[in-house]
């Protein structure tokens, strides 16, 4: 989170050296950082993190890599343009975190933020009144159901959501989303023994 900005790229090396010798073999990351999140450091974690991957290629099936596509710009318009986080955008931030990860596939991709509003850094209460959601969470989850079926990505995820949110997703029989018509909440990952 801090390589590139805090961490210069030697340190960051030592530092996953000495993790990896310690047995921490799951390396979360985001096209976002280095934080603060900057244009000039914007994903500066990721290219250190490739660096030290194209120098130890023996290593990449001893670490669990996860990466996160930002979610809507929100003020950053440096991540991307516009106000929502379409499929293509999806698509995109994965193809280039796999570049600057220079690696084949990423075993987690995870949104890290959801386009629709919510509870952030305090706030307790989703409020509906700040809804502004452009992409449905359908739309995002076929776009991260493509890569996963592309080989770019193993498993999905969606980080900093609302319990409420991920047990209405995850409830066994429901609908998995409001508007999923009938849809069923169903694992995304390339092997169902990774679940």
């Amino acid at each position: 989170m801090t390589f590139g900005e805090q961490v210069d790229e030697a340190q960051a090396h030592a530092i996953l050296d000495r993790a990896l010798d310690a047995g921490v073999d799951f390396w979360d990351t985001a096209e976002m950082y280095a934080v603060p999140a900057r244009q000039q450091t914007c994903g500066a974690t990721e290219t250190i993190l490739g660096n030290w991957l194209a120098r130890n290629r023996s290593q990449r099936q001893r670490i669990v890599l996860a990466s996160k596509v930002a979610g809507p710009s929100r003020g950053m318009p440096w991540i991307r343009a516009g106000q929502g986080m379409t499929a293509a955008d999806i698509v995109a931030s994965c193809e280039g975190s796999l570049r600057r990860l220079q690696t084949e596939v990423i075993d987690l991709y995870q949104i890290h933020w959801p386009e629709r509003h919510v509870p952030m850094f305090g706030a307790l209460y989703f409020d509906p009144q700040q809804e502004r959601t452009q992409t449905s969470i359908l739309e995002q989850l076929q776009a991260l159901d493509s890569l996963v079926r592309a080989g770019k990505v193993r498993c999905i995820g969606l980080s900093n959501e609302t319990p409420l949110w991920r047990a209405r997703v995850r409830a066994p029989g429901r609908a998995a989303w409001p508007g999923a018509r009938g849809q069923r909440a169903k694992p995304l990952c390339a092997d169902q023994s990774q679940l």
